[in-house]
């Protein structure tokens, strides 16, 4: 029977994800089997618990899924010793409409499955008010159990002394606390933290993490803590349909935000993906029936790829008889131009007329519900598809007949259709679920 916790926080950038991999990689040092999760739509983060447990992890969103799917997804925790899910956000940011099963927050994942909570806290500028603020959260929602606190970044024994004290005063646990470190900082950029695979030195740094929170916090005390979950084996799968038999899809550094979950659901439901690199010039495979470009960062590459002229007269080629999908830095790429940081505008695919720049950088983020106007691969005219966006570019031209009208979680009406041209079809939002 598995032990269970969620890690989160009172907000984002606090040491949950660093918690979390240090957490891991320090019980699989005990010979523990540690399975992750990740609560919300982040696409980078289930890397990093790859690399800090050798199983893979993925992503559970109460927005975008329904508890029979969240219920598969955990499933696989099953033969683990200790099951982890990290947090989006504060332990009850979501958005404003219920969506499936909640509204995205880390607390209904913790409620859901009756997962306790360890809060990673930052007090720093403050000292008693944060046994305040860990005591609200206790208590904002009965269904979600508080097991303790960790404190980061604390800046003197003193100082730690005052928000210990303060914590016992209002009966909540700390299980320890970590000075500031920065050799265990994980580097960052635009749309959040660089990637595990781009960091060659990512093992060396969870190990750091793990054995600096193992001399900081009680590993003995957090594990006790945790609940006893009893999963049970779904036999039913996700309710996914692949977008072809045989998939050509995009994958390296400008290419690489995809959900894991949804790659193992088109295996599961017997296709078979075969991953080419645009950055190094390669075409998609010339027996697959379906190329799926993914996110990533095209904007850092995009000199690259407009020199990659095998590439681009491949897709093309690809294009004139079987369909290509893009999502976000996908779809930018199927466009007729990008403009980087520098202003400087680079030649893409061709295969839609859209434009974007990310000169004029503005955050588009957000779920996102759309019904298609037309078909896209793996999905019928109709369907209603949950996902989400998050990038910086700006659209400068969407000239083709839109793909779908799309909704954010309020209901109101987006400008980011998508777009269709052909056998091209391209999406700004990353594809979590179809409702059922």
């Amino acid at each position: 029977m598995p032990a269970s916790l969620v890690i989160s926080a009172p907000a984002s950038a606090v040491g949950k994800t660093t918690l979390t991999l240090a957490l891991a990689r320090a019980w699989r040092h005990r010979g523990l089997n540690v399975q992750c999760f990740k609560s919300g739509p982040d696409y980078i983060d289930p890397a990093f618990h790859a690399a800090a447990t050798g199983r893979a992890s993925v992503n559970v969103d109460s927005w975008a899924m329904d508890r029979t799917t969240i219920a598969h997804l955990v499933s696989r925790g099953t033969d683990a010793d200790i099951v982890l899910a990290e947090g989006s956000m504060g332990l009850f940011d979501g958005v404003a409409a219920r969506g499936v099963s909640g509204t995205g927050a880390t607390a209904d994942i913790a409620e859901m499955l009756g997962w306790p909570v360890v809060l990673v806290i930052d007090p720093s500028g403050q000292a008693q008010t944060a046994a305040a603020i860990a005591a609200g959260l206790r208590d904002y929602r009965a269904g979600v159990r508080l097991a303790g606190v960790v404190l980061n970044r604390v800046a003197s024994p003193r100082h730690e002394d005052l928000v210990r004290r303060a914590l016992n005063e209002a009966g909540i646990k700390v299980f320890g606390a970590l000075p500031r470190h920065a050799e265990i900082s994980l580097p960052k950029r635009h749309l959040g933290l660089v990637q595990a695979e781009e960091q060659a030195e990512i093992g060396k740094l969870i190990d750091e993490a793990a054995r600096f929170v193992a001399e900081h916090v009680d590993l003995d005390a957090v594990l006790h803590s945790a609940g006893k979950w009893s999963p049970q084996p779904m036999a039913n799968g996700l309710n996914v349909t692949p977008p072809g038999q045989r998939i050509a899809l995009a994958r390296d550094a400008a290419f690489s935000f995809v959900y894991p979950h949804m790659l193992e659901a088109w295996r599961a439901a017997g296709a078979e993906i075969v991953p080419f690199s645009p950055l190094a010039d390669e075409a998609p495979d010339a027996s697959a029936d379906v190329c799926w470009l993914p996110g990533g960062y095209p904007e850092l590459h995009a000199g690259t790829i407009a020199a990659n002229a095998r590439f681009r007269s491949s897709l093309r080629a690809f294009a004139e008889t079987r369909p290509v999908h893009g999502e976000c830095g996908g779809y930018m790429v199927l466009g007729a131009g990008l403009t980087d940081a520098d202003g400087i505008s680079h030649e893409m695919a061709g295969l839609l007329g859209l434009e974007t720049s990310f000169a004029k950088r503005r955050m588009h983020l957000g779920y996102r519900l759309a019904e298609l106007a037309a078909p896209m691969p793996g999905h019928r005219p109709g369907a209603r598809l949950r996902g989400h966006e998050f990038h910086y570019s700006t659209i400068l031209a969407q000239p083709d007949t839109p793909l779908a009208v799309v909704h954010d979680a309020t209901g109101a009406v987006i400008a980011e259709t998508g777009s269709r041209r052909g056998h091209a079809t391209g999406t700004f939002f990353h594809l979590i679920a179809e409702d059922r």
